[in-house]
């Protein structure tokens, strides 16, 4: 059975692999397409679909957006993208402006704190990399200010540390419409991890719905029997199809692997398939 995954990231954003690395993972663990959902950003999309022409894989383009929705912190995935519209590239590049201003105010909160640390030396640590807390975690534990990624978000970067700046955010709604416009698929990324009562979670995928919603990621790494089968049903209740991923970021997050998670994660390519027909019937592309 061919299988595949749809939630994936490089080292573009938060994940510790290169775009290409990433390409010949895939191909090592057997998938037959895997999507590239870098946070914020659409740079390492390139880089990856040009490698992977003429090999036996095929790169979804995608990306997953990081938005508010009654104080938490909600991602959409966007799948099928056009990276390449101009308008498109312009609202991505004003979400990146928005975490270097962020960045810049938090770099100043963890000097006030004794750290060495500056804007200017986190990206050289990272080039080429959208900036999010997962590199502050491994620029503390890399200098030896932490013992664990872990510690460094229970002391330094975490929600409730007063180091903290929280960025602006677009609406769940507003990412949805973002996406449907650069002819992608919108898809509520792991709903269980919100940890919202059934109700609530039914009102946001409602108001998604109605923004142009079209799928739940029912299919996750973290997920038991129990809460895949009730992501399902949530799809299915609300007209919904569902996707699948392993939120993979390489040794960012250390046990949980490109296609298989933390074991037991197995992703049919007919997922993938029902996907790419809603696409063509929405935009005859």
């Amino acid at each position: 059975m061919k299988t595949v995954d749809l939630h994936v990231h490089s080292d573009k954003s938060d994940g510790s692999m290169s775009p290409s690395e990433l390409v010949d993972l895939a191909l090592e663990k057997g998938l037959s397409a895997f999507a590239l959902t870098d946070h914020d950003t659409t740079a390492g999309l390139s880089e990856a679909i040009s490698y992977a022409a003429g090999k036996n894989i095929e790169v979804i383009p995608g990306i997953e957006f990081s938005t508010e929705y009654m104080g938490k912190d909600v991602h959409i995935l966007g799948l099928f993208i056009d990276y390449d519209n101009p308008e498109f590239s312009r609202k991505i590049q004003a979400f990146v402006d928005s975490r270097i201003l962020r960045n810049q105010k938090m770099c100043a909160n963890l000097q006030e704190a004794g750290i060495d640390i500056s804007y200017e030396k986190l990206t050289a640590a990272f080039p080429d990399s959208v900036i999010t807390r997962g590199h502050y975690a491994r620029y503390l534990l890399e200098h030896g200010y932490v013992k664990s990624m872990p510690e460094a978000f229970d002391r330094y970067v975490g929600d409730r540390c007063k180091y903290f700046v929280p960025r602006e955010k677009v609406t769940p709604e507003q990412a949805v419409r973002l996406i449907l416009d650069a002819k992608g698929l919108p898809v509520l990324a792991h709903p269980t991890l919100y940890h919202m009562g059934k109700d609530a979670l039914q009102k946001l995928v409602a108001r998604l719905k109605e923004a142009g919603l079209i799928g739940i990621e029912a299919v996750y790494s973290t997920y038991n029997a129990g809460e895949e089968r009730e992501m399902r049903q949530l799809a299915e209740h609300n007209g919904l199809l569902i996707s699948g991923g392993s939120d993979f970021h390489g040794k960012n997050k250390p046990g949980l692997e490109m296609a298989t998670g933390y074991g037991k994660l197995l992703i049919p390519a007919d997922i993938l398939e029902k996907l790419r027909q809603k696409r063509k019937e929405l935009f005859h592309a």
